[in-house]
């Protein structure tokens, strides 16, 4: 039962990810008036499965000083990493690989092994350009790191728990039925942070292209390039997962809405869940397509200097709200 969960999670995932990015260059084509993929299929419906063939069949290129085991590992990290992620991830009621206590906190741990694949990569392909995309990634990741992890220890006080289920829960019996609302301040460092943490616009510093060309896969081509553009996309679900699950109910609705409407109560709890994550995915297109890129000291400076006291100011509020209510 477990190996048959892991590859409909899998699966569909990936299927997720190859129309994410056909969708992304759809929904920037209009955008910026412009049509995106048309050619392959029915307005370009295909265009994911053409990419996939052609990225299979291009020449795997190693750099001649590469450090060749550690430069084919490391396109591989990110990936398990990601995909290790969803493992505890329930996608509606009593659906979930590894319902464990610390659900969360090993989401944590996963997103920041996948960083390592980015810093080894910059390492082993012996190019300035790589090597700087890794250092950047690096520092970025650990600024990061600390915000997207206290920005949810509020959540964590609320619910009382670190497993993803009974946060669920915890939303349902409070009377709003979302922690985006108590917590919208825990949300905002939340969002902000997961772009960083993923490597999305506006803080795409790691693979810069004004500056370092491609950053830190500039030497890759082939599967090993297609692994770690699908890892980023992985990353993207895996945080609007945690979005959609700690803070708008996962795959439930506030009880004010089903006593208006009842006919909701009907639809499969699937369906909110998938149109929760859809809605933070198409975030992520709509930010790239609005928003320069930050300078690097100014991204840094907007971890520590304003993040990292705002996630320790809600932590506080959210204490003392549950101590004196």
């Amino acid at each position: 039962m477990i190996l048959l969960k892991i590859a409909v999670v899998v699966g569909v995932t990936m299927l997720h990810v190859a129309y994410a990015t056909y969708f992304e260059r759809k929904v920037i084509g209009h955008m910026q008036v412009r049509l995106g993929p048309m050619r392959v299929g029915y307005h370009g419906l295909l265009q994911p499965i053409a990419d996939s063939i052609k990225l299979f069949f291009k020449e795997d290129i190693i750099p001649t000083d590469a450090d060749k085991p550690v430069f084919k590992l490391a396109p591989i990290v990110p990936v398990f990493a990601a995909l290790s992620a969803l493992a505890v991830v329930p996608i509606f009621e009593g659906f979930v690989i590894a319902d464990i206590n610390i659900g969360l906190l090993f989401i944590l741990a996963m997103s920041s092994l996948a960083a390592y694949g980015i810093v080894m990569a910059g390492w082993a392909s012996n190019s300035k350009y790589s090597f700087l995309g890794g250092l950047r990634s690096s520092a970025q990741v650990v600024s990061y790191e600390v915000a997207i992890g206290l920005s949810l220890v509020g959540v964590m006080l609320l619910s009382g728990s670190l497993n993803l289920s009974e946060i669920v829960r915890a939303q349902q019996r409070h009377g709003h039925g979302m922690f985006v609302i108590p917590q919208f301040i825990g949300y905002f460092v939340f969002m902000v942070a997961a772009f960083a943490e993923t490597n999305r616009a506006p803080f795409d510093l790691p693979e810069a292209e004004s500056e370092l060309v491609a950053g830190y896969f500039v030497e890759y081509s082939g599967m090993r390039f297609a692994l770690f553009y699908a890892a980023e996309y992985i990353g993207m679900i895996v945080m609007s997962c945690i979005a959609v699950l700690c803070f708008w109910g996962g795959w439930t609705l506030p009880p004010m809405i089903v006593e208006a409407l009842p006919a909701l109560a009907k639809v499969p709890g699937i369906v909110w869940f998938l149109l929760k994550v859809y809605g933070h995915l198409f975030l992520f297109y709509w930010v790239r397509a609005s928003l320069p890129r930050y300078r690097y000291d100014h991204l840094m400076s907007l971890g520590w200097k304003v993040l990292i006291p705002l996630a320790l100011g809600n932590i506080v509020l959210t204490s003392l709200a549950k101590f004196l209510l």
